[in-house]
């Protein structure tokens, strides 16, 4: 703040107004002295002496009554005590000038200590920020903090409780092999599945029937809830067909789906039949080749099969030899190429 806009302190207008006063004092007592011609020295005279013989000034000395003073020595007299009140208000003056400068000096060390704290402060939050990320970083590289020493300790002790079990594994067999029972650290063989009964006894009825031969694969699907699932030669697709419909223990006179599969070396078509009766359920696949893709048609054994086997020419280019009425159900007659195969190339790059 600058020294005109400053307000002075109550202490400080009280001091000026003292030293206003003395010095009206002493001009009124120096003023009575000469015109009363008053032996004794005034008092202001002798404050005067003192006050310049401690400023080191050189002030006449008055040691004369004023009426005894000649005019030069009145002259010095005064002059003397207007020095004095002079050097009076330099000092006023100063210590005024001292206290704004302290003051001023006591406002800049505080906005410095400010300054530095906030300085201080924001340097250790960026430290901390800094550590943070570069933790966030490590974990993130699988490496560890600087002061992750936990994580460490985790790390360590799972790893080692890891190896620990690894050569107790290996005590173990090893063991096992040295004493002969290696058999007993095999696996458990897996359980047999509740639907193998059945898929032995379709396996059964159809060898009796046809032979070993038509069969290529026969297995529990356990992909597909278990379903038993035989895998039936091409060419004797649809004399079977017409026996597992109607043979009376089998039964399987609803044909809930039929579609194509591109396995890219071969085309499959897959049936998935169902017994009323019997409340059982069989999958059926026949193979085929991808240049001349034909399966047998069953839609005289299954009506069903009428728009599931138009929909797999259709989109696969399997054709179904037997079916009355083969062409497309979703695309246009003129429609090129089967949009399902694998190796399909799109003729028309409008569409």
């Amino acid at each position: 703040m600058s020294e005109e806009k400053r307000r002075p302190t109550p202490e400080e207008k009280a001091q000026a107004a003292a030293e206003a006063r003395a010095k009206a004092e002493a001009l009124r007592k120096l003023r009575e002295q000469e015109e009363q011609g008053a032996e004794a020295a005034p008092p202001a005279q002798e404050e005067a002496q003192a006050q310049a013989a401690d400023s080191q000034e050189e002030v006449a000395p008055v040691a004369k009554p004023v009426s005894e003073m000649t005019p030069e020595e009145k002259a010095a007299a005064k002059k003397a005590a207007a020095a004095e009140a002079i050097a009076k208000a330099k000092a006023a003056k100063e210590a005024k000038e001292s206290a704004q400068q302290g003051d001023g000096a006591s406002s800049a060390e505080g906005a410095d200590a400010e300054a530095k704290a906030k300085a201080a402060a924001a340097a250790k939050a960026k430290a901390a920020a800094a550590a943070a990320a570069k933790a966030k970083a490590e974990r993130e590289a699988g490496g560890s903090p600087a002061d992750g020493g936990d994580d460490d300790a985790k790390a360590k002790a799972a790893a080692a409780a890891k190896a620990k079990a690894a050569a107790a594994a290996a005590a173990k067999a090893k063991a096992a092999q040295a004493t002969g029972d290696g058999a007993e650290a095999a696996e458990t063989p897996k359980a047999p599945s509740k639907n193998q009964p059945y898929l032995d006894k379709y396996v059964l009825r159809i060898t009796e029937k046809f032979g070993k031969e038509v069969l290529e694969a026969s297995y529990i699907n356990e992909l597909a809830k278990e379903v038993p699932t035989l895998v039936i030669q091409n060419e004797r697709w649809h004399e079977i067909a017409q026996f597992l419909k109607e043979d009376g223990q089998l039964a399987f006179e609803y044909l809930s789906d039929l579609h194509g599969v591109d396995y890219e070396d071969r085309m499959e078509v897959y049936y998935h039949l169902y017994s009323y009766k019997n409340r059982q359920s069989l999958a059926v696949k026949v193979k085929t080749s991808r240049e001349q893709s034909s399966v047998p048609s069953v839609m005289d054994v299954w009506n069903g099969a009428n728009w599931n086997e138009r929909e797999t020419f259709d989109l696969l280019g399997i054709h179904f030899p037997g079916h009355k009425d083969l062409r497309r159900i979703l695309l246009p007659d003129d429609w090129v190429g089967y949009p399902l195969r694998k190796d399909y190339v799109q003729y028309d790059e409008e569409v």
